[in-house]
């Protein structure tokens, strides 16, 4: 029926113009969600402070953050307390490093070098750890108790491996999905320190993958214009 087929039009709660003098490629909440980080081409990170019960910037100044010199391409905030929840990580094109922020004190805290090539994706796990994704054609993790990287993955299952696009851990800490330009998806087993697979479920370059809460599932987002869903249960 059309009720299906005629979907509702979101409500904006809050709407702020020229924010960046750029195009915004990411964004990011506090685990608090006090705070709403945004990257961008102009080469700045901002971090805005935000009230989620008047649903708006409370007025005290944003945090700006020059220390990229090329786009943002993605950022997180570290979870848990260890890292007091305002601890954000940005990384992107121009020196191939991952930053990570102290939001509360304003300021820096490392630069995390190795990658060869531009950074496309982040994700952050168990209060501490960090995958990053990059054109280099690997994954790397890092910790940030020992602020290093303690392991390097390559896409390179059958042939020549290729830039990722995305990463996520699933939610036990046992799974890397990742997301290949060359349209494929790779588990990989964090624990065991081994592929699990390596599959092709779209035709173009896949740039979102996500878990499912209980991790039974894998969402997947191309540039073919589908979306997916892959049964992790099986084999």
């Amino acid at each position: 029926s059309s009720a299906y087929n005629t979907p509702k039009q979101p409500v904006v709660r809050f709407k702020r113009n020229k924010h960046h003098k750029g195009s915004i490629y990411c964004v990011a909440w506090s685990p608090c969600g006090q705070l709403l980080a945004t990257g961008s081409n102009d080469k700045y990170v901002k971090v805005l402070p935000f009230n989620a019960e008047t649903c708006n910037a409370t007025g005290r100044p944003d945090l700006e953050f020059s220390m990229h010199d090329g786009t943002i391409r993605d950022l997180a905030f570290m979870e848990g307390p260890e890292s007091g929840g305002a601890i954000l990580i940005s990384a992107g094109a121009g020196d191939c490093n991952i930053y990570t922020t102290d939001c509360q004190r304003g300021q820096g805290l490392h630069a995390l070098s190795g990658h060869t090539g531009h950074i496309l994706a982040l994700y952050t796990w168990s209060g501490w750890m960090i995958a990053s994704g990059s054109q280099d054609k690997t994954v790397r993790f890092w910790d940030l108790r020992v602020p290093s990287c303690v392991r390097v993955v390559g896409t390179t299952f059958h042939g020549t491996g290729s830039a990722v696009a995305s990463v996520a851990v699933d939610p036990s800490g046992r799974l890397l999905a990742t997301g290949q330009e060359d349209s494929s998806c790779m588990l990989y087993d964090i624990r065991g320190g081994r592929m699990v697979q390596n599959y092709h479920p779209h035709s173009s370059d896949v740039r979102s993958v996500r878990f499912s809460p209980g991790a039974h599932y894998l969402l997947t987002g191309s540039y073919d214009m589908k979306i997916k869903v892959t049964d992790l249960q099986g084999n």
